[in-house]
């Protein structure tokens, strides 16, 4: 399946970024109190650090700056500061970290905001296979396997749907389309608790659930977005830190994701160019600098205006 992003309204040519060498051009210049990190494709790649990125983190750390890493991921905070110990990062120097799935978590536990308190309790529960399931304790839902019978569709995943027995059932992606259109025909809400598209790991893409919530927009669906670049997340990672959105800076490798929601935030951005838009800028090796112009068209085409742009985490 290929899947493109969708494209939205031109930037002016006017709208300018600065290319850096590295995190020590800004720290000497533009000391910001706190930074947000993405963690794939700007930390590591699912299964391994990039090159030169903990020490990157270490040196960073030295500044006296708060780290939050703040991530699309369908799990929770828990789960991301876990995965980071085991890939060779010292969760100590991170002020906390704040997830999609953590904040989707949070707001049906709590029912606080309106739109979560009217919600029921019964849900079609789209989550992964291999990538392993999302646990649902402590949220007092009922997983149905019969759409009639939801109250909403809940999606953490994109390889098989959840059942009543906390067990899941693999299934393609085609598969769960069909049953999202009949979830829209009934006119039931969407959460996706992960809103990217695609993500990489080891090189490879993977289909994320920001494509089912996508599909789910254009049957007429409602989506609530549980993660960037909704202003929610960083909102949430600003409270973290505890300072103010305009002493901040977010890293991502994402346009659509990362950078559109620091802009919607009023939060300056660092572009990592070596991530999931390496294909689109015409890299093909780690670190490889992208040429400006390339980087401005594809830019123009997301409508995401980046402060800085790197090749890759390094200091």
């Amino acid at each position: 399946m290929f899947f493109t992003y969708p494209r939205k309204k031109m930037l002016c040519s006017s709208q300018l970024f600065q290319p850096i060498n590295g995190l020590k051009d800004i720290v000497e210049t533009q000391p910001f109190k706190a930074w947000f990190l993405d963690q794939y494709g700007v930390l590591h790649d699912g299964k391994q650090p990039y090159p030169g990125a903990i020490s990157t983190l270490e040196k960073l750390a030295t500044t006296g700056a708060k780290m939050v890493v703040i991530s699309n991921s369908s799990r929770r905070a828990s789960f991301t500061m876990e995965k980071l110990r085991n890939l060779g990062f010292d969760p100590s120097l991170f002020t906390g970290a704040i997830t999609s799935g953590e904040l989707t978590y949070q707001y049906l536990q709590r029912r606080d905001d309106p739109w979560f308190a009217a919600l029921g309790r019964r849900c079609v529960h789209m989550t992964w296979k291999d990538r392993g399931a999302i646990s649902l304790d402590g949220l007092d839902l009922e997983v149905v396997e019969n759409v009639e019978e939801a109250d909403f569709v809940l999606v953490h995943g994109t390889e098989a749907m959840g059942l009543p027995s906390g067990t899941v059932s693999p299934m393609p992606l085609e598969e769960l389309e069909k049953i999202l259109e009949k979830t829209a025909a009934r006119g039931i809400p969407m959460i996706v608790a992960n809103p990217d598209y695609v993500t990489v790991e080891a090189r490879v893409f993977h289909i994320m659930p920001g494509t089912l919530g996508a599909k789910y927009q254009e049957l007429g669906g409602e989506v609530k977005w549980m993660g960037k670049p909704g202003k929610i997340i960083y909102e949430s990672a600003v409270e973290i830190a505890g300072i103010d959105a305009s002493e901040s800076i977010a890293v991502g490798d994402s346009l659509h994701h990362d950078v559109k929601g620091a802009n919607a935030s009023g939060i300056q951005s660092i572009f990592i160019t070596g991530g999931i838009h390496i294909e689109e800028l015409g890299l093909s090796s780690f670190a490889e600098t992208a040429s400006i112009e390339s980087v401005k068209s594809l830019a123009s085409k997301y409508n995401a205006n980046p402060t800085y742009v790197l090749p890759a985490f390094r200091w």
